[in-house]
């Protein structure tokens, strides 16, 4: 299956520094991944080359396509969500439908509007009237209206209490992922996406740090909790990382056998934050 995106050598500058430095990466269709990184390292940059806002340096297919030579053709393939807060309080939410749909050729009507019944929306009410949560629910009933290939989605529920949040994740999943499509999502708030992903992406000072498969991840990466007895040993089988919880030791180990580790102590599959902080922390958290 041909990948979706398909980026080698990526590299953009801006004065002295790299924002991206040398990336490389594919995503192929029907997955859903998550590209984490710390502020400034160069996530926004990224998906600014991805959807032809920018031009970089180096080799960039974009659902066959040059994303910034043909950028007309890719955006009727590429939905985008950035912060909620975009859409004009102003606006009623029947004229941001009729906006969209007067302008992509893809846009599904009927779709969008039985999402907002199914939400309680009224499609009458103004932007102004309605929660966040409501909100972040208009502008997904729009995006997944479009029957687009990738939806990116960048910091989408960035000020949306935890109830707004999973509401939306679950939403996504239920209405999006249909066929091939896939997702590309950036956010700090890893912990809420980490079950819907199929693929991992770290990213940091415009660099790859990481790039696998989740279930490739659960396989190459192992946690173990030890009890002061065994922090000895534990340490000499050299963990990326380490740190001490409630009296307890936590390493984090890449590639090591779980045999020799399962009889140190409690061996388990660390979660997206843990490991994000492991390989961009460099030792001990």
């Amino acid at each position: 299956m041909s990948a979706l995106v398909k980026a080698t050598g990526l590299k953009k500058g801006y004065g002295k520094k790299l924002a991206l430095d040398n990336v490389s990466l594919e995503i192929a269709p029907g997955r859903i991944v998550g590209l984490i990184g710390p502020n400034g390292a160069g996530k926004t940059t990224l998906l600014k080359a991805l959807l032809g806002l920018i031009s970089v340096e180096g080799e960039l297919s974009v659902l066959g396509l040059d994303p910034v030579r043909q950028r007309d053709l890719l955006l009727q393939d590429v939905a985008f969500i950035a912060d909620v807060a975009l859409l004009p309080r102003w606006l009623k939410v029947r004229d941001a439908i009729d906006f969209v749909a007067g302008t992509h050729p893809r846009f599904r009507r009927e779709h969008c509007q039985a999402f907002l019944a199914h939400a309680g929306i009224d499609p009458s009410a103004r932007i102004k009237t309605l929660s966040k949560g409501m909100v972040a629910k208009v502008h997904l009933a729009i995006v997944t209206a479009i029957d687009a290939r990738l939806l990116v989605l960048d910091e989408p529920t960035l000020g949306l209490d935890i109830l707004a949040r999973r509401s939306f994740y679950d939403g996504l999943v239920a209405d999006y992922m249909e066929g091939d499509r896939t997702v590309l999502i950036t956010t700090h708030q890893v912990e809420e996406i980490e079950h819907l992903l199929t693929d991992l992406i770290f990213i940091d000072r415009g660099k790859i740090v990481l790039d696998a498969a989740m279930d490739a991840v659960a396989l190459r990466f192992q946690e173990l909790v030890t009890t002061p007895d065994t922090a000895g040993v534990a340490l000499a089988l050299h963990p990326i990382s380490r740190r001490e919880v409630m009296g307890r030791h936590v390493y984090l180990y890449e590639g090591a056998d779980a045999a020799a580790l399962s009889a140190l102590g409690e061996v388990r599959t660390p979660s997206v934050a843990d490991l994000f902080v492991a390989k961009l922390s460099g030792g001990v958290a």
